[in-house]
């Protein structure tokens, strides 16, 4: 029998799903391009919830954020005791290791204290760093690293003038490229794959800060795009300002909306697209350590992201809405088998969650636990094969339905405010929420997610 295949995840922070050369064309990602051309890319990929914590919580856990009560950013420290794919892997006789950012804890005081925790996560060797924001006032290893180069001081005073002051400017980060968290969190990882020598097989999760904001892409890579090539962002339609119709957090959001001057989205995209190709070059130089130990043919490898970033679109930046920006993630899926027949693509929903499960089932394990994620394998192997027909998000009490046609949202009084036809309306336009043009769709919409909410319940005791 041939060895138990090796695991790598690699997860990025806010990238939107058309972030990849082989999606949106505006990116340059030779690496992820490969490993797309290798494997199954799913078009239809949905974050659970457009916001970190909430998303990596499932992430973990398989479960909804209806289910662990926590909706939205907020302090929440995932019980040591909870079922985690991570744990079941490692009960399996997998290693398994963690070099990045998780946010399965607050990121307060020095992250090198919660080791003991992340071990009961069910990750054996951890080198945690906090999110961009948050390594300005919390220990790490790479933190501490700033600390005696003489960095972090100018790091801190960098990330306070700019939340003091134009949160979305987009400027070079002062960190030399070489110290940048992304290459701190790309390097560690390669080190580690490089010196393994034990004699379980890995399962390694390369957690990358970026290219979360602020926007601080460090040169060379923040020349490296010209603004006036990036894309134009998605316009503010006059659906937004009308009055009569459900309303839910997005109108809340756009009823704060930055102001952006066109000049600082492009700017905005163009360093954003620097972050996300430097992070690829990382990913490359993780791939060719993998190589170099004959180990690429049984490694099964799977890339995503937490969530998306609008830069820009509907006058907006950051996430925590249901617009496409912001809750449609990259996934790819790239196993020996997939490598050795070339790559191809599915329009099949998948949802983030699902990364867990596939990957204990690359392992061999059975999740025996409750939960609601599935492995994306049997799709992997025949992309005929369906495993979602619908993919769900939640985020502050709303819940919002995706299948291959359309997309729609309820608040939280239950009233579906947002619905879009995405064949015919792929910049999310026209809004037939509410308009009387589509009411068998509404229906049917709603129903849908009342099934989702009874069918992905807990039964506690």
């Amino acid at each position: 029998m041939a060895p138990r295949p090796n695991l790598l995840l690699l997860l990025t922070d806010q990238q939107r799903a058309d972030a990849l050369g082989c999606a949106g064309g505006w990116v340059r990602t030779p690496n992820l391009d490969r490993l797309a051309a290798e494997g199954v890319r799913f078009r239809n990929c949905v974050t659970n919830s457009p916001v970190c914590i909430p998303a990596r919580l499932s992430l973990a856990t398989g479960l909804y954020p209806h289910n662990t009560s926590v909706w939205d950013n907020q302090g929440h420290t995932l019980a040591p005791e909870t079922p985690t794919w991570m744990k079941a892997v490692r009960e399996a006789g997998y290693r398994t290791s963690l070099f990045g950012k998780t946010h399965l804890h607050p990121h307060s005081g020095d992250l090198r204290d919660r080791e003991p925790l992340m071990h009961a996560y069910g990750l054996d060797d951890v080198d945690e760093i906090g999110g961009p924001r948050a390594s300005a006032r919390v220990l790490s290893h790479m933190t501490a690293r700033w600390q005696e180069l003489g960095l972090w001081d100018s790091y801190r005073d960098d990330i306070g003038d700019r939340f003091a002051t134009k949160p979305h400017v987009a400027r070079p980060s002062p960190l030399p490229v070489e110290e940048y968290a992304d290459v701190y969190v790309g390097q560690r990882a390669q080190q580690y794959l490089m010196a393994y020598d034990r004699s379980e097989p890995w399962c390694c999760w390369v957690s990358f800060g970026g290219p979360h904001e602020p926007w601080d892409t460090p040169e060379p890579h923040a020349s490296s795009y010209d603004p006036v090539d990036m894309p134009a962002p998605a316009p503010l339609p006059d659906w937004t300002r009308e009055e009569g119709r459900p309303r839910g957090y997005l109108h809340q959001r756009l009823a704060s909306a930055p102001d952006l001057d066109p000049r600082d989205i492009s700017a905005m995209r163009a360093n954003y697209a620097g972050n996300v190709t430097l992070i690829d070059e990382q990913i490359g130089g993780i791939l060719e350590t993998i190589e170099a130990r004959g180990e690429l043919d049984n490694t099964v490898i799977v890339f995503t992201s937490d969530h998306g970033e609008l830069n820009g679109d509907f006058g907006l930046i950051y996430k925590s809405v249901f617009l496409d920006g912001a809750v449609r993630v990259p996934l790819i899926v790239r196993t020996p088998d997939t490598a050795r027949v070339g790559g191809s693509t599915t329009d099949c929903p998948a949802e983030w969650i699902d990364v867990g499960a596939t990957l204990a089932d690359a392992a061999g394990v059975d999740l025996g636990y409750t939960q609601f994620a599935r492995s994306l394998l049997p799709t992997v192997s025949d992309p005929g094969q369906v495993q979602r027909r619908e993919a769900f998000s939640e985020h502050r009490g709303e819940v919002m339905f995706l299948d291959e046609r359309w997309k729609g949202a309820v608040n939280e009084d239950g009233q579906l405010y947002l619905l879009f036809d995405r064949v015919a309306d792929p910049l999310e336009q026209d809004n037939l929420a509410g308009t009387g043009r589509a009411h068998a769709v509404e229906t049917d919409v709603r129903l849908r997610i009342l099934e989702h909410l009874v069918r992905a319940q807990v039964h506690r005791k």
